[in-house]
């Protein structure tokens, strides 16, 4: 009984295991009306509509580069989270729908979109601000009942590399058709901006004001736009002026980018300048040498102009060359990072090295002691390494002991051969002398013969 029990349990967790599994993948699958390979999904079966892109899983979604959806009668809408998991779409092509409304907020993931193809649809509207933030290079918009009014009309100053932008059609009230590159309405205008002074340079502690104008109909919305700034900041704005009052610039503000934007309905436009603040150089970081490819003493500096580096040794100006010069790698938050480089160095460039910044604003020193090899003739210490490897010498006694044994070794090797020599020739000698040689004292006659 218990194992028949235990079979149906098993049975049940199978069935509800696979209910599940169904239902997941039914959510998460390729609709059939659709094909779905890979990159690319595309939905065309004008028998079986969708109403909203296919929602597949996460990974699916992820590596997907190209929507095509056509003829579907009840696809009328591109919402806030539609497109939300498509991270990847590059082409997206909506045509012959139902589609009404695209959200401003539509392709807000969707970094990578360049090319869009909105043909044949029923967009009676579509905002500037959908695409405000995309590097769209195509777009179509041919075929859509576009109404001729202020909101469309940024359609017409289309900078796009393609699209159909001289050919659109927008339609008036009383239906009539015109191009929408002639249209004029009233109280419809583009703002224009205008940022004073265009380029600012100044000197740490400064205090500086940027004016920005602005023109357009309706009245456009002036905004800043900045870094992080650092230094004391204050915006004044009334309708179509604004003041941005900057006192006490901080060196950390140097080359903070500026934007002054206008917008209205009918679209935008913004100015910006970078902020150029001349301060006296920094020595941020001085570090212990290290041994990579070459030893390398590690610093970070920074100063604007870029600062003049030199280098002391023992107080002794450096003269670089081949096997010792400054390297810059990398300048990044506003910091020089490099390094004083040096090829293979012995204890005799021990020792304390001072880096020297300067520009025309100020200059600014640091000084560190670098250690890159024991000196072997004033070797006091008994556990450092010669270089910093993991290889220990032995205490100096143990050294002068090896020394003895090799040299007393020599020796009796020396004497051993002078004992060969003198027997070999003492033995053929050509004149036939006679006498004793000593061999571990003990003489011995040698006859010529």
């Amino acid at each position: 009984m218990n194992l028949v029990w235990g079979g149906i349990g098993m049975a049940a967790r199978g069935f509800w295991s696979v209910l599940v599994l169904v239902l997941w993948r039914t959510s998460s699958a390729c609709p059939t009306v659709c094909t779905c390979t890979g990159f690319r999904v595309s939905c065309v079966d004008p028998e079986r509509s969708i109403v909203a892109f296919p929602v597949l899983s996460d990974a699916e979604m992820e590596n997907v580069t190209d929507i095509y959806i056509a003829n579907q009668s009840s696809f009328s809408s591109i919402n806030d989270k539609d497109l939300t998991f498509y991270r990847n779409l590059r082409n997206l092509t909506v045509t012959s729908t139902k589609l009404t409304y695209v959200s401003r907020d539509a392709f807000r993931n969707n970094l990578k979109l360049q090319y869009l193809n909105l043909k044949d649809n029923n967009l009676s509207s579509l905002s500037w601000k959908t695409f405000r933030h995309l590097n769209i290079s195509y777009l179509a918009l041919l075929g859509n009942p576009l109404r001729c009014s202020c909101e469309n009309v940024w359609m017409r100053q289309w900078r796009g590399e393609e699209g159909d932008a001289a050919d659109l059609l927008c339609v008036e009230e009383h239906g009539q058709r015109r191009a929408l590159s002639r249209l004029t309405l009233p109280n419809c205008v583009v703002p224009t901006v205008s940022l004073r002074p265009q380029r600012v340079t100044l000197t740490v502690g400064s205090n500086i004001t940027l004016t920005c104008n602005t023109s357009g109909t309706p009245t456009p919305n002036l905004t800043w736009t900045t870094c992080r700034l650092t230094s004391n900041h204050k915006n004044v704005t009334t309708e179509q002026f604004s003041e941005l009052r900057l006192s006490r610039v901080s060196a950390l503000d140097n080359e903070c980018r500026i934007t002054c934007s206008s917008e209205n309905i009918a679209g935008e436009s913004e100015a910006s300048l970078q902020l150029d603040v001349l301060f006296p150089p920094k020595i941020s970081k001085l570090m212990d040498a290290i041994s990579d490819h070459h030893w390398c003493i590690p610093f970070s500096v920074s100063g604007n102009p870029q600062p003049t580096l030199s280098w002391l040794f023992r107080g002794e100006p450096v003269a670089e060359g081949t096997f010792i010069s400054t390297r810059i790698h990398d300048y990044s938050e506003h910091e020089y990072h490099g390094c004083l480089q040096l090829d293979s160095p012995t204890h005799i460039n021990n020792g304390q090295y001072t880096l020297l910044a300067s520009n025309a604003f100020g200059d600014d020193s640091k000084a560190i002691f670098a250690h890159f090899m024991h000196d072997p003739w004033n070797d006091t210490t008994a556990t450092d390494s010669l270089y910093y490897d993991d290889t220990p010498l032995g205490p100096p006694e143990d050294r002068v002991a090896v020394y003895v044994v090799v040299g007393i070794a020599a020796v009796t090797f020396a004497g051993f051969v002078l004992m060969l020599v003198i027997l070999k020739f003492g033995r053929n000698s050509k004149f036939g002398i006679k006498g004793f040689v000593l061999f571990h004292n003990v003489p011995v006659e040698v006859v010529g013969r």
